[in-house]
């Protein structure tokens, strides 16, 4: 093509609709926050094509395993979109990655986020990474890359979606879950910090679509705004987990994501075993109450979409309860003993919930 013929019209990447300049500002604002989130074992800094971590400090275990997950917050960002909050959504993601990897005992290392927008905002992608980088910071671990990639025509200028990879390591001898577990122990409920990051579908289209709500809307029994509420961000056990594993014992974690509490719980439980949850030992939160109640939501149903107010649970040996409720009470997290493991007998699932909520 001559000079002249691309000067009268010819394509580019910009008339395309990609700013390249948009996302080098991106990085240079996204440097700051990444940084504090470094580990003496990450080597070099952003902007590379990998992120290199030191994997020699793995010597001192005997058989390290590692560890590796990813996710996302699903359609939660449609809310951090339409309040146009996007430093909080990244704190999700840490959440979801991380505290999956710390179920197995594994410490959680390093991350790298995808960040997919319609339209660069440089200053909206760095809040993003800014959640992210205080994410990784409350889990221990370090934000060694990730990459952001603009598609116009795709998403809208206004759209995103994020996702994240992890990676721990555990000694392979300290490996939790099903295997540990015996009849007689006891199951540790540690509260969520509202919704977290799963059932938003159902939410969203029960609280807007059905109900009419507004995002701005203040709700009494909430204490403070819907978008607020919503837009709560996902509590971080990774270091709370591990600080359990280091001051008693623990046979198992199970995250309470998708799915809810009793599916999730299940997951960790043994053939032969079965556990058995009380709901009489907490109150799920207003917004649970708010989504039953404006959608009619049936109870089994809010219970598989949802934590009720349940976002890791703990499963540990009668005796080590004391110790672990103490040693939770001390980091500031509310826990209670919530079931106990039995044998299974007739039961065709793994775990069961009994009672009724307290209120």
């Amino acid at each position: 093509m001559s000079q002249s013929a691309s000067a009268e019209g010819g394509a580019s990447y910009a008339a395309a609709g990609v700013d390249i300049e948009a996302g080098d500002r991106a990085v240079e604002l996204m440097k700051e926050w990444v940084r504090k989130t470094r580990r003496p074992e990450v080597l070099g800094g952003i902007g590379g094509f990998a992120g290199l971590f030191d994997v020699s400090a793995l010597k001192r275990y005997e058989r390290p395993l590692l560890a590796s997950a990813t996710d996302g917050v699903g359609t939660k960002v449609d809310i951090a979109r339409r309040m146009g909050v996007y430093d909080t959504i990244g704190h999700d993601l840490v959440a979801m990655v991380m505290d999956d990897i710390v179920v197995c005992g594994a410490e959680p290392l390093f991350m790298t986020d995808y960040i997919c927008v319609g339209k660069v905002h440089p200053e909206r992608v760095a809040g993003i990474v800014k959640g992210i980088a205080e994410g990784c910071v409350l889990a221990g671990c370090a934000l060694i890359g990730g990459e952001t990639a603009e598609h116009p025509g795709l998403l809208g200028p206004e759209d995103f979606d994020v996702a994240g990879a992890g990676t721990g390591v555990v000694e392979a001898d300290r490996l939790l879950g099903a295997d540990r577990i015996r009849t007689g122990d006891a199951v540790i409920a540690m509260a969520s910090s509202g919704l977290h990051s799963n059932g938003y579908s159902l939410v969203r289209h029960v609280l807007f679509d059905r109900a009419g709500m507004e995002l701005d809307q203040r709700v009494d029994e909430l204490g403070r705004t819907l978008g607020e509420e919503l837009l709560e961000p996902t509590k971080i056990y990774s270091l709370d987990c591990l600080a359990l594993t280091r001051t008693t014992e623990v046979h198992a974690f199970s995250h309470i994501t998708g799915g809810g509490l009793a599916a999730n719980l299940a997951r960790v439980v043994p053939d032969g075993l079965h556990a058995v949850v009380d709901r009489s030992t907490w109150a799920p939160g207003a917004i649970f109450d708010l989504v039953g109640t404006a959608g009619r939501v049936e109870r089994l149903e809010l219970e598989k979409t949802l934590n009720m107010g349940v976002g890791m649970m703990a499963v540990v040996p009668a005796e080590s309860v004391d110790v672990a409720l103490t040693t939770l009470a001390d980091r500031g997290v509310d826990a209670w003993v919530a079931g106990e493991i039995t044998e299974r007998g007739d039961r065709a699932t793994g775990a069961e919930m009994v009672s009724d909520y307290a209120s």
